[in-house]
């Protein structure tokens, strides 16, 4: 059994699309909601989640506001329900492009004793070099054709996320890396672990859709929030920089490796020297 988890909040821009991009790749569908105090969105939600028959909310909680470590809390409390099977954790704005097929990557895991496949972001924007408004009737990935490497350039924020794994796995704060043995800092031992899939053969482009006309508002909220649970400090350095762009890319500038795909999913040809650079941090 392979179950995609998510956790979706005050932001369902994207959660019809990511629903619809797993829905014929797992074979179970789990969907947490994170409310807030002042905004309620899970009617909205369960509209949505209706719409696709594998899948199902489990879980409503009502929490602080971008407390990132709660939504880790989240993803680790709902895996131990099927704590032997395999789950595909990804934000609700996270979508993944595997370097084989999921059930091949899976059966070689189950064979091999590996518990962890790792991946890394790829960022998404618009044609122009923008931040588009998202639609629901149109590809996201053709809404979003620019494929690039620029939020770990900016801000320093960790391009590093574990995507794949056995529901007993515990995962550490941001989904960027995973105690192993009781220990948390195994990523001191590079990706080489006997637990982690070889990244070379098996791995993830994790195309990141946060990038939409809503994104400013959002990181600055973030960034206002002045908590250590929500990044603030990375978010804070993001926005100033983006501030500084216009919140607009020059989408020929190398530094940022973009590349127009459009909605071919396999088309980044510089995703191996990302890669590189991601598992070098």
């Amino acid at each position: 059994m392979i179950r995609l988890l998510t956790v979706t909040g005050s932001r369902t821009h994207t959660l019809r699309h990511i629903l619809n991009h797993y829905k014929d790749i797992v074979d179970e569908i789990f969907v947490v909601v994170y409310e807030w105090a002042d905004i309620k969105t899970y009617d909205s939600v369960a509209d949505i989640v209706s719409e696709f028959p594998s899948a199902k909310i489990v879980d409503r909680i009502v929490a602080e506001k971008y407390n990132w470590e709660k939504v880790t809390e989240l993803y680790n409390k709902t895996k131990t329900l099927h704590p032997n099977d395999w789950w595909v954790v990804a934000d609700d704005d996270e979508f993944h492009i595997y370097s084989k097929p999921l059930e091949k990557i899976v059966s070689d895991c189950e064979w091999n004793g590996w518990n962890i496949v790792r991946g890394g972001f790829i960022d998404r924007i618009g044609l122009d070099g923008g931040f588009p408004e998202i639609n629901d009737t149109e590809n996201i990935f053709n809404q979003f054709p620019i494929a690039g490497f620029f939020r770990h350039t900016l801000s320093g924020a960790n391009p590093n996320k574990v995507c794949i794994m056995k529901g007993s796995v515990k995962l550490l704060p941001g989904q960027h890396y995973a105690e192993i043995n009781g220990h948390s800092n195994w990523r001191w031992q590079g990706w080489s672990h006997p637990q982690i899939a070889p990244v070379d053969k098996y791995n993830v482009q994790v195309h990141h859709f946060k990038w939409d006309s809503t994104c400013g508002e959002r990181i600055r909220e973030v960034a206002n929030v002045n908590k250590i649970y929500a990044y603030s400090e990375e978010y804070r350095i993001m926005y100033r920089q983006l501030a500084k762009l216009r919140f607009k890319f020059d989408v020929s500038n190398p530094e940022f490796k973009f590349e127009n795909v459009g909605d071919y999913y396999n088309g980044y040809s510089q995703w191996k020297e990302i890669l590189n650079e991601i598992i070098s941090i």
